[in-house]
């Protein structure tokens, strides 16, 4: 069943203009379910060797992200219902303006339909709208993140480290950094 689905879905999405993809901002623990699902799920990332601790944010991190301040989550659905690509972003733990952006994951058959792009634009004009001063992202330095480091680098990030066997050994994490527009007008400041 889950084949026929994955084939009409993608001819669907195919169907529909680039500019009818919506983007929802999740708001509600049946929402979080579904995102956790979708994170551990067959069709989400092409690298399935996770860590331990991307597994324990796959099926925690959405739900009690409801309860935290500048903590998002974004999503789009197929015409079924199903979700077909999600990102996120939080605060860093200092709380100075500036923000993680987390998970980028595209359905492997709603890929090259510009989901990937709607989903990393929300997440942009949100932070900029609450004054956030720069986007800090990471990836794994292995031949199946090329795309996102080349998605990386055409939204104006730069590679700024590297942090060698950072996953597992042989894999390295690559920093990435964009400063925001009016960044720094808004920084909060300590008090007196």
């Amino acid at each position: 069943m889950l084949e026929q689905g994955r084939t009409s879905m993608s001819i669907g999405y195919a169907e529909q203009s680039k500019n009818d993809i919506r983007v929802v901002q999740m708001k509600s623990e049946e929402e979080a379910r579904r995102i956790s699902a979708f994170f551990l799920s067959e069709w989400s990332f092409d690298d399935a060797r996770h860590t331990p601790g991307e597994l324990d944010h796959f099926r925690h991190a959405p739900l009690a992200s409801l309860q935290q301040r500048h903590h998002m989550y974004w999503y789009v659905e197929n015409g079924a219902g199903d979700i077909v690509g999600v990102t996120s972003c939080k605060e860093n733990e200092h709380q100075t303006d500036g923000y993680l952006w987390d998970y980028l994951v595209v359905h492997r058959e709603y890929r090259r339909y510009g989901v990937a792009r709607q989903l990393y634009s929300a997440l942009e004009q949100y932070v900029i709208s609450i004054g956030g001063r720069y986007l800090l992202t990471y990836t794994c330095d292995l031949p199946e993140y090329v795309p996102i480091q080349n998605m990386f680098v055409r939204n104006g990030f730069r590679q700024i480290g590297r942090y060698p066997d950072f996953y597992y050994d042989g894999e390295d994490r690559l920093a990435y950094y964009k400063k925001l527009p009016g960044a720094g007008e808004s920084a909060a400041k300590p008090g007196p």
